[in-house]
């Protein structure tokens, strides 16, 4: 059973687009280290989430990668590269050369590393012409997976979040409800059993649309919040506001 867990990455995994009560981002390694926390007793499990917004894979591996090793959890969550593909003129092909070097880092280690693909770009106008690349890097990631068994959280077969309602306003980012759709997809990955179907229909009337504030989300067959659990996550952030 996972006692502990480090998400390293960018602002995907920061939680942009997912803002909690306090003003701090939620997102959906929060949310998930929530349902990871509800399986273990009272204050015994323990999370850090090292990801920040804006970062290229290189400035991972050097500033949340060798973290990430020193704590030796569980399981890590590494989700990087991203806004390497997004970079004019970046071969993806070399991206997951450098991405791969991180794995055989973080799974010497941890007990499980999870990683995470792209999302499936064709319905994002400002992102839609990426989809080929995005493809590759995700075929890279995959099979980088197989060679070190790792469970891969994929994005892209995530079918939900082209929903224009999983986006945060500027369509780069998720929104609440995307957040915690994927959160619930990650439970999955890892044989969890979860409170609602991340795949469930979106509500048709307008009226019924997830809540964008507070921290927390609506599943429509259950809801949790990253800022409180019977499991007692003890958490904890690097500052990155």
């Amino acid at each position: 059973m996972i006692g502990s867990y480090v998400a390293v990455g960018d602002s995907f995994t920061e939680g942009v687009g997912d803002p909690g009560p306090d003003g701090a981002f939620v997102g959906w390694a929060d949310r998930f280290a929530v349902l990871l926390a509800d399986r273990r007793p009272e204050g015994d499990f323990q999370y850090t989430n090292l990801a920040v917004r804006g970062k290229l894979l290189d400035q991972i591996v050097a500033d949340q990668v060798p973290r990430a090793v020193d704590m030796a959890p569980d399981l890590v969550s590494f989700c990087a590269g991203g806004n390497d593909i997004l970079r004019p003129g970046t071969d993806p092909d070399e991206v997951a050369e450098r991405f791969e070097r991180a794995v055989a880092q973080l799974t010497a280690v941890s007990g499980t590393v999870m990683v995470t693909t792209g999302f499936d770009t064709r319905g994002m106008p400002v992102l839609k012409h990426l989809r080929g690349k995005i493809a590759t890097y995700n075929g890279h990631v995959r099979a980088i997976a197989d060679r070190y068994g790792c469970p891969v959280l994929d994005l892209w077969s995530l079918r939900s979040v082209q929903d224009r309602r999983a986006w945060d306003a500027d369509r780069l980012h998720l929104s609440p409800e995307g957040h915690t759709r994927v959160a619930l997809r990650a439970g999955q990955v890892l044989g969890l059993d979860v409170p609602a179907d991340p795949e469930q229909a979106w509500p048709h009337c307008r009226s019924a649309a997830p809540s964008t504030s507070g921290g927390t989300t609506s599943t429509g067959r259950g809801s949790f919040s990253c800022r409180g659990s019977g499991g007692g996550c003890a958490g904890s952030r690097r500052g990155t506001m």
